[in-house]
Order: structure tokens, then sequence, then C-alpha cells
């Protein structure tokens, strides 16, 4: 899959809106309950808000023409008490609306959490992290005002829009049609509007998420770009991606500030041709000045929800790109995921079986790059194979393979005789115990990080694991031993305090198959004689695969396999390969040549 790094826009297939639309509104379903008393709340909110000005209509052409005070007074005292009731539902919804809000947002954030955990490898090799976490947090974010909107705004509105359509109507189509008037040109204004500013607002969220990834990738690389003095490439780079960033925002703002200018304008005018025909055309007269008052009203409580419709709308036409990234991710499926009848992989022996296997990296496009083909090996339960070669040999993805992080292209991969593709992936891979040499340190005590490996393991696991690989007595040296916090990714610990941790955690999870990939590379000679034993210990009963370019520490390999030009060049014990003078002797000759 081609990379797509900060300085490309993502690119996706494009979702129908309507479908987007109805994805949003499914995640209100599951709150009917407090959907429908918003909704009861509301619908008081509008019947007092559509009595006021028939209130105010009487007040004027009944109690103050015929200078009825006690009525007058009745009447305003009826006014305040169906007013304090207003404000009470709204304060009411206003809750109800930000407690459900929040709590769908925080849904849709776990399910997008929870779907990118079963993404396969090629899903984050193919694009920065920064830009994931985009999605995770901006974007999810950005849909908070459209969920509250949605139901306080659009649905609400309508109502009110529908109902003081009808009271004009009924009191007089001439001043209805004349304060309506306009309402072609707001629609027309509308449907421009909408067309320019969505193809505006999905550029400028992918120029957010290119800021962010490049934002990311600056900070977890700081240590080397003021190692290397690089803060004037990195602000320039940032400048011209925030410039970017500025220009995509200032664009499709652009657009939706255009929405109030057309409400106004149409509003004013409506209003104009409300007193023009009330004046010039029916010649209302004094004495019916309430109708006339109370159709200003009307007209009024007629363009602010319009004002409100149309500013949901220009949210909903900011968001919706939001919404479509979101929604990208999720109807993304993993490449790699259980057939529907794999069955769980027994307690492995270790047994592995390569059956002319075969596997392409970024398969089908330009950059595609065939690493392995027709390999095939039989490994023994117990058994430890070295695999050394070049880079780029197909070491690592040997590894991954077994480990079913991608799926090959042609053969079988077996495990006690079990195919890979017929088993549960979590059945597989809690069998699987992986170290790299850039093993990740989780924010948390040194305990918690060795618990990962087996969260239910006891304090007498933990610390046999960390002896067993050397790291107890540093551990306890550390200023609250097992409960000493670590910062993230285990700055302020030495790189190989740094393995030696990931040791315990790999040692604790007691896997059936170990994969050491580069383990050692990073721990220098006197560490790595301290946790030699540990290894063993580590190796010892299970099958173990070890890729190391320090050829000393593989001497005691059952069998090295050399790895290159898409296959095993050759195999055998460390004697049986020195004797015969091939590829691998020539691999050690030119590393004791360096050493010497």
């Amino acid at each position: 899959m081609a990379v797509n790094s900060f300085r490309e826009d993502e690119q996706m297939s494009g979702m129908d809106q309507m479908k987007i639309v109805k994805r949003l509104v499914a995640y209100l379903f599951a709150y009917k309950g407090q959907i429908a008393c918003v909704f009861l709340c509301m619908a008081v909110a509008i019947a007092i808000s559509l009595i006021n000005p028939l209130l105010i209509e009487d007040a004027l052409d009944i109690y103050v023409a015929n200078g009825d005070m006690p009525g007058l007074l009745k009447l305003g005292v009826l006014a305040i008490v169906i007013n304090l009731v207003y404000i009470l539902v709204v304060k009411i919804r206003m809750l109800l609306m930000a407690k459900m809000t929040n709590k769908i947002l925080m849904n849709i954030r776990q399910n997008l959490y929870e779907h990118i955990q079963t993404l396969s490898f090629s899903f984050f090799d193919s694009r920065p992290s920064g830009k994931i976490l985009a999605r995770i947090i901006g974007d999810v974010n950005s849909l908070k005002d459209l969920f509250n909107n949605f139901v306080t705004t659009l649905l609400p509105e309508l109502i009110t829009v529908v109902g003081v359509v009808v009271i004009m109507f009924v009191k007089d189509w001439r001043l209805a049609l004349a304060s309506l008037c306009t309402i072609p040109v707001l629609a027309a204004g509308i449907c421009f509007i909408q067309k320019k500013g969505e193809i505006r607002w999905r550029i400028f969220r992918k120029k957010s998420s290119n800021l962010n990834a490049y934002v990311h990738e600056d900070i977890a690389g700081i240590s080397v770009v003021q190692s290397l003095h690089a803060q004037k490439e990195t602000k320039q780079t940032f400048g011209e991606l925030t410039d970017e960033h500025k220009a995509a925002f200032m664009s499709a703002v652009t657009y939706s500030d255009m929405f109030f200018p057309i409400v106004d304008f149409s509003w004013g005018i409506g209003v104009m041709m409300l007193y023009l025909v009330a004046v010039k055309v029916l010649r209302i007269q004094v004495d019916s000045v309430g109708i006339l008052v109370a159709f200003s009203a009307y007209v009024n409580m007629f363009w602010n929800p319009i004002s409100n419709l149309s500013n949901f709308y220009n949210n909903l036409v900011t968001n919706l790109s939001a919404a479509e990234r979101i929604f990208d991710i999720l109807d993304t499926q993993p490449d790699i995921k259980d057939n529907e009848n794999a069955i769980e992989l027994p307690e492995a022996a270790g047994a592995v079986d390569f059956s002319n296997v075969s596997f392409t990296y970024d398969r089908g496009t330009p950059a595609e790059t065939k690493v392995l083909e027709n390999v095939s090996f039989h490994v023994n339960p117990g058994e430890t194979i070295a695999l050394v070669g070049p880079t780029g040999a197909g070491k690592t993805t040997i590894v991954n393979l077994i480990s079913r992080f991608y799926d090959i292209e042609e053969g079988t991969i077996c495990i006690d005789g079990y195919d890979l593709t017929k088993v549960s992936i979590p059945s597989l891979r809690n069998q699987m115990g992986v170290m790299t040499q850039d093993n990740f340190i989780f924010h948390g005590t040194v305990r918690e990080n060795i618990l990962y490996g087996k969260l239910d393991a006891t304090e007498e696991e933990v610390i046999a694991a960390a002896k067993a690989v050397s790291a107890h007595d540093f551990i306890m040296k550390m200023e609250k031993g097992y409960d000493t916090v670590l910062k993230e990714q285990g700055a302020g610990l030495s790189i190989g305090q740094r393995q030696l941790i990931a040791f315990a955690r790999t040692m604790i999870s007691k896997p059936s198959i170990l994969i050491l990939d580069e383990a050692t590379s990073s721990i220098d000679t006197h560490t790595e004689l301290l946790v030699q034993k540990g290894i063993e210990a580590l190796l010892s009963g299970r099958t173990s695969f070890v890729i190391a370019h320090r050829l000393s520490t593989i001497q005691n390999a059952d069998r090295i396999f050399v790895i290159d030009q898409g296959g095993i060049l050759e195999q055998g014990t460390p004697k049986e390969l020195m004797a015969k003078k091939g590829a691998y002797y020539d691999l050690y000759m030119a590393q004791f040549a360096e050493v010497v």
C-alpha cells in the first residue's frame, strides 16, 4: 500500500451525504427516552412562543383599545407564568441534550478506537499516526454541535416555521405572501453555498490532518531535530502546512459566512413587503394595528427559525466531511481477519512449517516488492532458528508471517499442522512472544509495563520474570522500585534498560513460540552478558526465531537460515555453515573483520 505522508492529502472514495446523515441519526436512536423528553420540553416551548404574539394582539386590540385594565393585568400575569415555564423547559432541554450528546460522542470515539485496534499492519503502514489521531480526536469532537443542533434546532425550528406559516395564512393570506416573497431567493442562495462549501470544508479537513500528522511526527522525533539543529527546517515545513491550513479554512469559511447575509437580506425585504402591502394595498387602519403588530411578530418568528436552520445547515455542511472521515475508517475492513469457520489453536508444541510460501509488499501498486518466493522449511518444537542476511532480505517478513500480521499470497504456513488461515487470530497471537529492537514502553509503572505481557500475573511472577532477564537489580535501584512511574516511550531509561523491561514483559507471557527481532542490538556488551542467561531461560523449551545482526549472539542456535534473494540461501548449524564457507561464512568473516 502506498504511503500517505503529511505532505499529501488523504484520498477517499466519497460518500453519499444522505447516507452519512442517516448513520449519524442512528446514534441518536439509542437514546429514544431522552429524545422524547427533549421533544416534550421543546413542544411546550414552541407552543408558548406561538401563543405570545396572540397575547400581544389581544392586549392591544381588546384590553388597551377598550381600556380594560383588570383584564390586561390578568393577561400580563398569564404571560409571566407561561414564560417562566418556557425558561424552565428550555433549561431542562439543554441539560438533557448536553448529557446525551457527550455520550454519543464517547460511543463514536470508542467504536472508532476499537475498530482501529482490529485493523491490519498495512493500514498503519500506509499513513502517519497523526492522521489517525486527527480522526479519533478532532473529527469526533467536531460532531458535538451537529448532534445537539439536530435535535434542538432542526426539528423544533421546522415545526415552528410550519406553525407560523399556517397561522399567518389563516389570519391573512395576502400579508403572508408578502412576508414570504423572498423564500425563492433564500433557497437559491443556500443551494449555491452548499455546493461550493462542501468541497472546501472537505479540503480543510485534509489540511488539518496533514498538519496534525506533521506535529505528531516532529514531536516524536524531537531528539533528532534538536541533535541535528534542524529547528529552522522544521519551522519552515510547519509554516508551509499552517499556511495551507489557513488558506483552506479561509476559502471554506468565506462561503459559510454568506449564509447569514442572504438570510438577513431576505428577512429585511420580507418585512418591508409586509408593511408595504399592509399600508398601501390593504390600508390597515389604526384601530386594527394589533394584527399588524402580531404579523410583525410572526414574521420575526418565521425568520428567526430560518436563520437558525441556516446556521444548522451551515454546521451540517461544515462537519459532514468530519463524519465522512470517521465512517471511512469504520468502513475499512482489516486485511487480516478470522475465517468464518476458524477454530481455536490448541496449546502449541511449536512445530512450524512453511510450504512454498510467497509474499509481496504493496501488491498491485507501482511500489510492489516481492520479498519471498516459494520458501519452504520445517522447524521442530523447541528448536532455536537464527535468521541472518542483508537488510531487506525478508527476515522480519518471515516472523511477521508466522504471527499472521500479513497474509501470504501463495503457499501455506502451519503450526503443529494447523493452517494459520484456519485458526483464530487471538488464539494464535496469545501463544506468540515478539521482541524487537524498539520495544514500546508505556506511560505507567514498571510493574504495569511488565504485566502487559500477562495482566493477571502475580507479584511473584513479575519479580521472577524480571530476575530471569537480569532486570530486577536495576529496577530495585530506581526511586520506587517496581512502582516507579515510567515516562512515555521509556524516556529517562537507557536503551538497555528499556530492552530488559521488554524482555521481562515477554518472559512473563510464557509464549509457545518466541520471536526476537534484533532484540539485543541496542544492548551494550556488558548488559548483553547479564541478559544472556535470561535469554537462554526465555528460549528454553519453546520454538524460537532469532533475527540477529550481531552474529556472535546466535552461536548457540540449533540452526541458522541465511535469507537473501527471496528465499533461504543456506541453512545449518554455525559450525556446518562455517565449514561450508558459503554465504554465512562471508557474513561472519566480514563482521569479524569490522570488529578487528
